[in-house]
């Protein structure tokens, strides 16, 4: 089973639940969460935020986890509206 096969209720991939599971935490300082994704998920930093912008889009993610992916969206809106 590939990364983007749905494996779940939800329709997302387990990699998807991670990247959201991973949201959900707070962070004891720099570089704990960069840390956590290179080593719980194996993709670089970058890689992650691609995938987590994507999920920010994704009504499965929304049905999966609204309090984290609401959070998340009203953050990205508040910076897109600073620009």
């Amino acid at each position: 089973m590939s990364a983007n096969d749905s494996d779940d209720e939800s329709g997302l991939s387990e990699r998807d639940r991670a990247v959201l599971a991973l949201e959900r935490r707070t962070w004891p300082g720099p570089g704990a969460k960069e840390r956590a994704v290179r080593e719980r998920l194996g993709i670089t930093p970058t890689r992650y935020y691609q995938l987590l912008n994507a999920l920010l889009d994704d009504e499965r993610a929304l049905a999966h986890d609204p309090v984290t992916v609401n959070r998340l969206r009203r953050v990205r809106d508040a910076r897109r509206e600073r620009r």
